[in-house]
């Protein structure tokens, strides 16, 4: 027998004894960001892995939440799932140096005792409390008071952290106090330093003459804005008329923020930073001084004001026929909030009734068009807290939105996709800066595909469909489950499956709008890449060449990461307000859905507010249950009954804390 036919032989036989030999596990070292929980372990994301590698508590080295650190992969565990199948659970790691310690301070309780002061947190993130580098002399007058401190450094052996406060936030559970520790723990700012308010105190209100000459006149043509009943900027406003040929001029007038905020000066280094304003459940941390935001950019009725137009000549059937992008000149006639819009629409009598009717057809047209484009029609509910005076929650009400709603977003969306076009379109592209979506993840499609077959539901694309054809499928998905009790749950995973939006030189579209160009042009106010994107036309129509890319690129990189931290502190004030509305509800029970499932809870969604929160699975006594990935169902292991996403159950409030924002339920 030949050399070669024997090997085969061998391996054959060690095969079907078990006995071949596994692949070594070959170690990889990557960087990535620590994501820790209360437990003490902690999960490393790193850019170039799918999944996150697992780190055991004692093999962190001191990192801790959100620092960089360079981690080396020791293992690939695998563990039995229901059905006897096999699966890799995740990588697991060590940490072998933490590179960067994170920016964003750790906020908790100041105790003074005699030889030491401490912050003793309570965050789902932090399991230690933090050693505090002050003397308890100074400390004593903030003993009690909420802080944010910083962690610089853990010394080997040291049984903590130790860091330094950054600012004395106030009395814990007082509204103000917790409103700015969720700034502080998000690393967001509060207050503006005071020379910076007075550089914006000091422009000048009036507008010159020789401005106004150099701009469009539109002060004669109607116009007004339609905003939130509480709105207190209003940086956008709609122009109509009628032309002689039986056209109307529909204008977008958006304020010309950057007329007043130059390239460099405090005022625009401080907008960079910020990047965004800030919305939290009270209040507006506003990205520009008030001076700017309420007063000279804000398009307040009967007052001349300065703006950045795009004004489109449309046919009675909403066939763009002209359009044109400049500065201009304004004077709004009529403010009007959504519920006196709609009144109108709904056939009340108001101000500016036909032009509203006929701007409201335009816009169903535009909508029309942008659905059968292949735009995704998400409509999960939003739920919004309603506080008092105080900031105390009185009410969880979902939000509607309505014609008035649309009549303003469709329009807002027809000036970005055009200002982008303006520029992407050109035979030579300068560097711009493009609002982008890419196509969903194929992998998440999948598991959405699986997903709905388990309830009987097909996405109706193939893996390799078109943009559009999967587009068409995903919304006939969501029409077709509506009304269903698995509706809520095949919207979530709709949802998971959607890439990021961001901010990019880079024009790759904009897949969830079915948009081939897109940008921010709309908001200056409240959006810097809004800023930079008035800058940039102003420069390409003066004849300027292409701006460099590298600046803008990481400009726009920036402006991503800081929207992304200005939207994980809205959802943190908002599950700090649920939880506080909760507090009176312990003991209580509710019908609720299943909105999520893992290896150590199901979250539930309760009627008819949406509050979720969680039920342990260790707090399950009578029953062991494991979560199968590839079904999203919690199984159990002895009985075999099953839970999975979209259920209906009923639960008892047992716990809610505010301090880790945690709402625990029970099954009953």
């Amino acid at each position: 027998m030949s050399r070669k036919s024997n090997h085969k032989r061998l391996a054959k036989k060690e095969r079907k004894s078990g006995k071949e030999k596994k692949k070594p596990f070959v170690k990889e070292e990557f960087e990535g960001i620590v994501r820790m929980t209360r437990e003490g372990f902690a999960f490393v994301e790193t850019p170039a892995q799918d999944t996150d590698i697992f780190v055991p508590a004692a093999r962190l080295r001191g990192a801790l939440n959100n620092d960089c650190v360079r981690v080396v992969t020791v293992a690939a565990r695998q563990r039995s799932m229901p059905g006897g199948r096999q699966r890799v659970l995740r990588k697991e790691g060590r940490v072998v140096e933490v590179l960067e310690r994170s920016k964003r301070p750790h906020i908790g309780i100041l105790q003074v005792t005699k030889r030491e002061v401490w912050a003793i947190v309570e965050s789902r993130n932090m399991p230690y409390d933090i050693r505090i580098m002050m003397t308890p002399a100074q400390a004593r007058p903030y003993h009690g008071q909420k802080v944010a401190v910083l962690v610089e450094s853990w010394p080997y052996g040291a049984p903590a952290p130790l860091g330094r406060v950054l600012d004395v936030l106030g009395e814990p559970g007082e509204n103000n106090a917790e409103m700015h520790a969720i700034l502080a723990e998000f690393g967001l700012p509060y207050r503006f330093e005071p020379e910076v308010e007075a550089v914006a105190d000091a422009i000048p209100v009036e507008i010159s003459a020789e401005e106004i000459r150099k701009r469009r006149d539109f002060r004669s043509v109607t116009t007004f804005t339609i905003d939130p009943t509480d709105a207190k900027d209003f940086d956008d406003a709609l122009s109509f008329r009628v032309l002689e040929n039986g056209n109307y001029e529909v204008g977008v007038h958006i304020a010309d923020v950057t007329h007043y905020v130059t390239p460099g000066s405090l005022l625009d280094q401080v907008a960079y930073e910020r990047a965004t304003s800030v919305y939290l459940v009270d209040r507006t941390v506003p990205m520009l001084p008030e001076k700017l935001s309420n007063q000279l950019c804000s398009l307040r009725p009967n007052e001349d004001k300065l703006c950045y137009s795009v004004v489109f000549e449309m046919t009675p059937r909403c066939r763009i026929v002209d359009r044109w992008i400049g500065r201009t000149v304004i004077c709004s006639d009529h403010r009007f909030d959504y519920d006196q819009a709609q009144w109108i629409l709904e056939g009340g009598e108001g101000p500016m009734k036909q032009e509203l009717l006929t701007l409201h057809h335009l816009a169903s047209e535009l909508r029309r068009k942008r659905f059968a484009a292949g735009a995704i029609a998400f409509e999960r509910p939003e739920m919004k807290v309603q506080v008092d005076e105080q900031g105390r929650p009185v009410a969880v009400t979902q939000k509607i939105s309505r014609e008035a709603n649309w009549l303003i977003e469709e329009f807002m969306l027809l000036a970005n996709r055009c200002v982008a076009e303006s520029i992407g379109k050109r035979r030579k592209k300068p560097t711009f800066v493009y609002r982008i979506h890419e196509q969903p993840n194929p992998e998440k499609i999948d598991v959405l595909r699986r997903f709905a077959r388990l309830f009987g539901h097909e996405l109706q694309a193939k893996p390799e469909a078109s943009t559009k054809q999967l587009a068409t499928a995903l919304n006939g998905l969501l029409s077709g489950v509506k009304g269903t009790p698995e509706s809520g749950a095949i919207e979530i995973l709709a949802l998971r499956s959607m890439a990021r939006a961001k901010y990019a030189t880079d024009n790759v579209g904009h897949y969830g709008l079915a948009f081939d160009y897109y940008t921010h042009f709309t908001s200056p106010i409240r959006r810097y890449p809004d800023m930079m994107v008035h800058r940039l036309l102003a420069l390409y129509e003066a004849g300027e060449a292409s701006q460099d890319k590298e600046v803008y690129e990481a400009a726009c990189v920036h402006a991503s990461s800081r929207e992304q931290i200005a939207m994980e502190a809205e959802r943190s004030s908002i599950k700090y307000k649920l939880v506080e509305f909760m507090q009176d509800k312990i003991g209580q029970e509710f019908d609720g859905t299943i909105s999520g499932l893992t290896d150590w809870g199901m979250y539930v969604e309760i009627e008819p507010t949406k509050v979720e929160g969680m039920i342990p699975l260790r707090e399950i006594r009578d029953d062991y249950f494991e979560f199968d990935e590839e079904t999203y169902t919690l199984v159990s292991r002895s009985s075999g009954k099953s839970y999975k996403l979209g259920d209906p159950v009923r639960i008892r409030v047992v716990r809610a804390s505010m301090e880790q924002k945690l709402i625990d339920y029970e099954l009953i």
